[in-house]
């Protein structure tokens, strides 16, 4: 089986821990290589964020790998938050440049996720794994290709591991961007992301954030179910099905779920493959 991990965001609510603790129990059939957490910018969940992390580890055995953004925070706060996770037994870390917490006018002290990697090293030198972010269809904010793979190339050359991409449905642009990558001479694992398909509505509004493209013949066919949820659903599960064997027949190294802390869609593809 191929190498599989999975992405959970840290829950407030009550209900939204429930929601997350069923999917943590029910991912550990899979064995995954190790599950994520997302990050609180500007300090509005970043407790949350660390708390979650222990839970995942603790009490269900996962390695877990925290998010960090650069964005919003000195370089005394994020050395002292990546020793709290030294402490507790992380060994892994996936460094982003994040978004701009809300109400704040400038950055921190690092600018982009190369600065963040480049100072993990600096600090911590070989003691974590570090993941970064890529964008097969190339990032919102980047004015064009040749521009965003210079900085997806500096995140590189700055230390990092592998890289986990944005989620896609067009597996060309995955290996086109593996390809274009290799003629950069860069050879870490690039990791594809998948976002399971289970409403259309929010996938349109995530992807509009993001700039994940989503292809007209997929739109629509979804727009076709209005409001047929489990139509929707098994669609979704077909189509990424097919993507994600894609992706493993043309030599991807893993595969990423953004699971959304919802285990059903991303069981049913999994258990599929």
């Amino acid at each position: 089986m191929i190498p599989v991990s999975f992405e959970f965001f840290p829950p407030k609510t009550d209900e939204q821990k429930a929601t997350m603790r069923a999917s943590a129990r029910a991912f550990k059939s899979l064995n995954p290589d190790y599950v994520s957490v997302t990050f609180g910018a500007g300090g509005s969940t970043l407790s949350y964020t660390f708390d979650t992390v222990v839970e995942l580890k603790d009490q269900y055995g996962y390695e877990v790998a925290p998010h960090l953004s650069c964005l919003g925070g000195t370089a005394a706060e994020i050395r002292e938050l990546v020793q709290r996770y030294a402490d507790q037994g992380m060994r892994r870390i996936v460094a982003l440049r994040g978004d701009m917490p809300s109400g704040m006018a400038s950055p921190g002290e690092f600018r982009y996720a190369c600065d963040l990697v480049a100072f993990i090293r600096s600090e911590f030198g070989d003691q974590f794994q570090i993941e970064v972010a890529c964008y097969p269809e190339f990032h919102p904010q980047c004015r064009d290709a040749q521009t965003d793979l210079k900085h997806f190339a500096a995140k590189v050359a700055a230390g990092a591991n592998a890289a986990i991409t944005q989620y896609f449905f067009n597996a060309d642009s995955y290996f086109r961007f593996v390809d274009d990558t290799r003629r950069l001479g860069i050879d870490i694992p690039i990791v594809p992301g998948i976002m399971p398909i289970t409403n259309y509505s929010q996938l349109r509004r995530f992807s509009e954030m993001c700039g994940a493209e989503i292809p007209r013949w997929l739109e629509r066919r979804l727009i076709a179910y209005a409001d047929d949820v489990a139509s929707i659903r098994a669609y979704g599960q077909e189509v990424v099905t097919d993507l994600c064997q894609r992706l493993v027949a043309g030599g991807a190294p893993g595969l990423h779920f953004y699971t959304l802390n919802r285990a059903k869609a991303t069981l049913g593809i999994v258990e599929d493959l």
